[in-house]
């Protein structure tokens, strides 16, 4: 008989949220959990800890594998494990901090704590703060709003907050169980965050390492179950979002683009509605050409002040897919005999529709970035660079299009470097490039073709954990971290798990990364 909480899930396949791939499982080794009855949220959340205990001694007595379940967005089959998903969505406790459950040498205010179960999905986290007297908000979020905490956090979820990071950079603590009888509280030692009593509540072994919490931010399932995320929140604050087109690429936006410095552009809304918060550059690549306004950018940027109140936002671009029309135009570009030359046709008519100058909008985090309606199969390939090679990058990306088109667009977010050892925002000053399309032998083309230019290139860049990255592996992963910090990752990860509980957590995605060796295993 199963435990209270958990439940068996019928399933032998699964399929990601984008629809790129369906993954075949083990028979009758996929779980879900739900927090058990109880008179509190401590004793129910201590008996799921116990079931997430139960599972992994499930999995060493029947020789099975692991991996956690969020909301499915990972583009890739770095979530998912050839053996069973644990469905965690149902775990979605959350729980403010109060002064007792805080370190004495906190840096902060209790206020600025917040605990999640890593079930809570970030509409959900986004609704509860805003709730509060006075509301308070997450630091950054990605375009979407629909992962799981954990599931974000674990591969690097970014948006375009260049003086905050991603999401990673705004956690401070992690609950992880390690295996059937073991379960850790970890935080930096250079940063404390809990008080032993919040230690004694989750009735965990307190860990301070910076070196095993930077590890285990970034590590996509692999360092055991995550079952409760800290996270540093602040006061609600407004953003206002302004969208220009015609910009030209030109040294004006070169100089944005490469240094941050974004005076000579004299953007709209400057210096009446706060701080610069959120840069973007977003380029038709198939309608191209430096100095020319109608072949250059479109921006997307926001400006950050105090909450204050605000008109709800209507927008005007109804730009819409068919709810299956990407997975046709797929299907078509990939058997059609030279349907490479209805590439740019179609792209220009989506740029067209898609992306138009508005009026500037605001809103909080919450109503700026909502949730994303899947239509049909989408691809997308995130890059991240320092931002000096961006322009360099940029060329290369178009010169790439004119010889295998790419049925998409290109935009450049910039973010913040993170701390995370494997966080491929990695770059002090980060650019991320965002190639997103319809999913297809044509889109995969592109991107190899771009990834081995980039290499040929010299340009220095590191691949989305959670976005396509079928080139990834052993090598190019130490030559995107360098040696030391994969070396990093890979200890902090023994000396947490044990080496059969390393196994459980393994998969083909991290053996074909070189990340799953094992220490003292005989080989």
């Amino acid at each position: 008989m199963l435990p209270n909480g958990i439940t068996q899930l019928p399933i032998q396949q699964w399929t990601n949220k984008h629809e790129n791939f369906t993954h075949d499982l083990v028979q009758n080794a996929s779980f879900k959990l739900r927090n058990p009855t109880g008179q509190n949220h401590k004793e129910r959340y201590r008996k799921t800890t116990k079931n997430f205990q139960w599972l992994i001694q499930h999995a060493l007595d029947n020789s099975i594998k692991l991996r956690a379940m969020g909301s499915g967005w990972s583009f890739t089959k770095v979530g998912v494990t050839e053996g069973g998903l644990i469905d965690t969505a149902a775990l979605n406790f959350s729980v403010p901090l109060t002064q007792k459950y805080v370190a004495h040498n906190y840096a902060n205010s209790p206020e600025d704590l917040y605990f999640l179960q890593c079930g809570a999905i970030i509409y959900e986290v986004n609704n509860r703060l805003d709730a509060k007297n006075p509301p308070r908000s997450i630091k950054a979020s990605g375009a979407s709003n629909g992962q799981t905490i954990a599931g974000a956090l674990s591969t690097g979820t970014h948006g375009a907050a260049f003086k905050v990071g991603a999401i990673p950079d705004f956690v401070v603590g992690l609950h992880l169980v390690t295996g059937p009888d073991s379960h850790v509280w970890l935080e930096r030692a250079s940063y404390p965050v809990a008080s032993q009593e919040f230690v004694d509540w989750l009735d965990a072994d307190l860990i301070q390492d910076d070196d095993l919490f930077n590890a285990a931010l970034v590590s996509f399932g692999s360092f055991g179950f995550i079952h409760g995320v800290m996270i540093e929140t602040e006061p609600q604050f407004l953003l206002t979002e302004h969208r220009v087109g015609n910009i030209a690429y030109d040294n004006t936006l070169k100089k944005a683009m490469t240094q941050l410095d974004f005076s000579d552009l004299q953007l709209p809304g400057t210096g009446q509605n706060g701080d610069l918060y959120h840069f973007e550059v977003l380029f038709n690549i198939h309608k191209f050409e430096p100095n020319n306004p109608d072949k250059g950018a479109f921006l997307k940027y926001m400006f950050k002040k105090p909450l204050a109140p605000h008109p709800p936002i209507l927008r005007s671009n109804d730009f819409t897919y068919g709810d299956d029309l990407l997975g046709i135009i797929s299907t078509v570009l990939d058997k059609l005999p030279g349907s490479g030359l209805l590439i740019p046709a179609m792209v220009n008519a989506m740029f067209k529709l898609a992306f138009e100058a508005q009026d500037p909008v605001q809103g909080t985090i919450k109503e700026i970035f909502n949730y994303t309606k899947f239509r049909g199969k989408v691809a997308s390939a995130a890059i991240g660079i320092s931002i000096e090679d961006s322009p360099k990058a940029l060329e290369l990306i178009v010169a790439v299009n004119k010889q295998k088109p790419f049925p998409g667009g290109l935009s450049l977010r910039y973010v913040k470097g993170t701390q995370a050892t494997l966080g491929f925002t990695k770059f002090s000053n980060t650019c991320v490039l965002e190639m997103d399309g319809v999913d297809g032998n044509k889109a995969r083309e592109f991107y190899e073709a771009v990834w081995n230019k980039f290499e040929q290139g010299g340009i220095a860049y590191t691949l989305h954990w959670g976005k396509i990255n079928f080139n990834l592996n052993e090598n190019r992963v130490k030559n995107m971290y360098g040696a030391n910090q994969v070396q990093s990752w890979i200890d902090a990860r023994n000396r947490l798990l044990s080496i059969p509980v390393l196994r459980v957590f393994e998969n083909k995605f991290i053996e074909q990364c070189g990340l799953n060796k094992v220490h003292g295993a005989i080989v």
